[in-house]
């Protein structure tokens, strides 16, 4: 079983990721799933009849506005990260807070490396699935990288200087 990130400890995993290739035939009705977009795209009515928690991922080249009228149906959104050096879904996660006001949990799955945590943080995500060969534990402690940040973020909206002059 997968550990992941959430709630800055280390959790099993609970959701099943399916893949892209999946068909509505192929799932469980009471298990939380994580559906490819095509999916919901395809079948958004039968996903929604479903007793289990539902979610749903975005590979890189998908954008949060596609989803942004069904947020409501969201447990989860995954946010795909194929290289580590392809930061789209910074601004997606960014977007999903700000924007579209998404309070559910926000997941970076992919190529997802220590030195990443902190950054996505401060973008609006509050659940990493590392990579498979690192160790979760290690990864944790990405989260404390650093203790003081100059920019604004959705971790917390002034910068430096504006909570300085308090």
């Amino acid at each position: 079983m997968q550990r992941i990130i959430k709630g800055e400890q280390v959790i099993d995993e609970s959701w099943h990721l399916l893949p892209k290739e999946v068909t509505l035939e192929e799932l469980s009705n009471c298990d939380d799933l994580l559906v490819p977009l095509q999916l919901w795209r395809e079948h958004a009515h039968a996903l929604k009849a479903r007793d289990g928690g539902l979610g749903i991922w975005l590979d890189a080249d998908e954008a949060v506005e596609e989803i942004a009228d069904d947020l409501q149906y969201f447990q989860v959104v995954a946010l795909n990260f194929p290289v580590f050096t392809d930061g789209r879904h910074y601004s997606s996660a960014r977007l999903l807070r700000e924007r579209y006001g998404y309070k559910g949990e926000i997941r970076a799955i992919g190529d997802v490396l220590r030195d990443q945590l902190f950054y996505m943080r401060r973008c609006g995500f509050d659940a990493f699935a590392v990579r498979p060969d690192r160790d979760p534990y290690d990864a944790l402690q990405g989260l404390k990288d650093f203790s003081v940040t100059y920019q604004a973020g959705v971790d917390d909206p002034l910068p430096l200087f504006r909570r300085r002059q308090g």
